[in-house]
């Protein structure tokens, strides 16, 4: 039995999300990366082909912050960070500050099969991207007339106005021969100073996945996951204290709630179980189980 579960960000929904266009385009790219993860699992595929595929269609959609559409630094540019984890052997992939890579996720992917290393950054990954598999693009690939003017509105009133929900993207799942994995990608916060790296890519943090246990990605407010070293957490209250996982998500949303942290989560464990939840406002996210219909829910 396979399972899997996508988010497109945490946040609120702002005026321009709740136009019928973009409501409409953001339901339909999430639905087009389940159903690209859908795919690989229905024909027996791995849980870490699925979720890359699920994770690079929402890099390609500029409606997300990922990718094409990604959210801009200070400075006017777009930095991207990705990680990907499988949970059979704990092999994990992760980049940070890539500036020239259409599809961050694949040098992630790159790093877990054919480096002895986890984590590279900046023009030392986005080296990579032809091996990879990956275009090289100019930044201004990435920068969306929307995310300009988002951008804008944080120089003038110091923040992002109207919080877009459509942010960090992610997936996890299982495969029908039980392996894990998970998947994240992000352009981070808007305004975030030049440099700066969240939880997305941070191997316990934004990102984990253990066969043992569960595979979580995160979004919201990256400072909070990265100090709690959330992703870890959770797989921890499964693993270790024997939590069912719906007990251990709550249990992590109920943590960052008296940290007055915001976010949400998307997780799977090892009978196929998926939670998906959220203390922000809302959190775009879609799932799918075998032999059932898949769920795109946009806010609430």
């Amino acid at each position: 039995m396979y399972a899997l579960a996508i988010h497109g960000g945490a946040g609120s929904l702002s005026a321009a999300d709740l136009q019928p266009a973009r409501e409409l385009g953001l339901r339909e790219g999430l639905a087009a990366a389940l159903e690209a993860g859908r795919r690989i699992l229905q024909a027996d595929g791995p849980a870490l082909d699925a979720v890359q595929a699920a994770v690079t269609a929402l890099e390609d959609d500029p409606l997300f912050n990922a990718g094409r559409g990604a959210v801009l630094t200070l400075e006017g540019s777009a930095e991207l960070d990705a990680a990907i984890m499988e949970g059979t052997t704990l092999r994990a992939g992760a980049v940070a500050l890539v500036r020239h890579t259409k599809n961050p996720i694949r040098i992630a992917r790159y790093l877990l099969e054919h480096s002895p290393h986890v984590f590279l950054a900046a023009e030392a990954a986005d080296r990579l991207a032809g091996v990879a598999g990956s275009e090289r693009v100019e930044n201004d690939y990435f920068i969306t007339g929307a995310r300009r003017e988002q951008l804008r509105a944080f120089r003038q009133r110091g923040e992002a106005g109207g919080a877009d929900a459509a942010g960090t993207v992610g997936a996890v799942a299982r495969d029908r021969c039980g392996r894990l994995a998970a998947a994240t990608s992000t352009g981070g916060t808007t305004g975030k100073w030049p440099g700066r790296i969240g939880d997305s890519p941070v191997i316990g943090a934004g990102t984990y996945a253990d066969d043992a246990s569960c595979a979580v990605s995160m979004t919201g407010q990256g400072e909070w996951f990265l100090r709690t070293a959330q992703a870890y957490d959770l797989v921890a209250r499964v693993r270790y204290a024997g939590e069912p996982l719906a007990r251990a998500v709550e249990a992590a949303l109920e943590r960052l709630t008296s940290l007055n942290a915001r976010g949400g989560l998307i997780a799977v464990d090892a009978s196929g179980t998926i939670v998906m939840r959220h203390n922000s406002a809302g959190m775009l996210r879609a799932s799918v189980r075998e032999g059932e219909e898949a769920a795109v829910i946009q806010s609430r």
